[in-house]
């Protein structure tokens, strides 16, 4: 990553993705966007126990949609629906045990799923995984990878067929301003030659939400692969929450003043999954604030060719389909 790139992406950092310029934007947002009732809708939402996910999982569950909370620690699921069940009234909200680095897991549940469920309007892929070392699965994947890229792109295209045939279908992916400075690469997918370098793995995959240049790619080719349902990614900003104060405690620490509520993070989610604005917006972009922004940074040379995109999905194609059960 190049000195500009780091220097462009911190100016654009405090200019936009901290608590002032959200305040500043949210001046601009239409309130009727979200006075949308729910009732009878179904939306999935993965790291649903705090954070970013529980508080979309509290803005849909206040408008009376039904949440499948899919979460890793059956405890802090449970606490977390207890909350949200409490707050708003609704009892309909399911928990749904599952680490997105276990891919033959994700397979598993999300056929299962479809077995027992006969719609789901909305996904929201918002977990994510920052590893400071290198660690790798019971299959020998690297973690980071898989939870942030092969498990996402697995759950996705499983359920996709399910999402398809429900009505109004959308799939969300949570992100994050790490994406900016990075180019498509698919020689290393697993980090597995030099140095590791957990903070920015996570810039390659997920993107703070760092959610991966490689996510960003995989929506665009996803837009265009299933025009009927409305994909999206969107960046957050910086946001406090657990995993950002666990995985950067220096960033956290000297940042956290500035830093926006998981609330305000999750504004731009619930707005992608339930207004008809954004539904109404082309598919496949990337949003800031409830507003399609550039993915790439400006002389950043972070653009990728269609070959390399393509080569992308066709790698975590073949590599999902070792893992899927027959």
């Amino acid at each position: 990553m190049s000195l500009y790139r780091n220097f462009a992406w911190f100016v654009k950092g405090l200019t936009e993705f901290t608590k002032s310029p959200f305040l500043a934007a949210s001046k601009q947002f239409v309130e009727k966007d979200l006075e949308v009732s729910l009732a009878g809708r179904v939306f999935m939402i993965t790291g649903a126990n705090s954070g970013i996910g529980k508080a979309t999982a509290m803005g849909i569950a206040k408008r009376g949609g039904t949440v499948h909370m899919v979460c890793r620690n059956k405890d802090k699921a449970e606490e977390a629906r207890a909350d949200i069940v409490k707050e708003t009234g609704n009892k309909e909200i399911y928990v749904h045990i599952l680490d997105l680095s276990e891919t033959k897991k994700v397979w598993e549940f999300a056929e299962s799923f479809k077995r027992k469920y006969k719609t789901l309007n909305v996904l929201i892929n918002n977990a994510g995984a920052i590893m400071s070392q290198r660690e790798v699965n019971a299959e020998g994947l690297e973690k980071s990878f898989a939870t942030n890229v092969l498990g996402v792109y697995i759950l996705t295209k499983c359920l996709i067929p399910l999402i398809e045939k429900s009505a109004d279908p959308r799939v969300i992916t949570v992100s994050s301003g790490g994406m900016l400075v990075q180019k498509l690469r698919i020689g290393n997918l697993q980090s597995d030659r030099g140095r590791y370098d957990g903070t920015m793995v996570y810039a390659q995959h997920k993107c703070a939400s760092v959610f991966q240049r490689q996510q960003v790619v995989l929506t665009e080719q996803w837009a265009k692969a299933h025009p009927n349902i409305h994909f999206s990614v969107m960046h957050p900003g910086w946001v406090d929450t657990p995993t950002v104060a666990n995985a950067m405690p220096d960033f956290h620490r000297s940042m956290r003043s500035s830093l926006r509520s998981p609330e305000q993070g999750a504004d731009t989610v619930l707005w992608l999954a339930v207004s008809e604005a954004a539904a109404k917006n082309p598919n496949g972009r990337f949003y800031q604030d409830r507003a399609m922004v550039p993915a790439h940074l400006p002389l950043a040379w972070t653009h990728s060719s269609p070959l390399e995109e393509q080569k992308l999905v066709a790698l975590l194609d073949d590599m999902a389909k070792t893992f899927q059960p027959h």
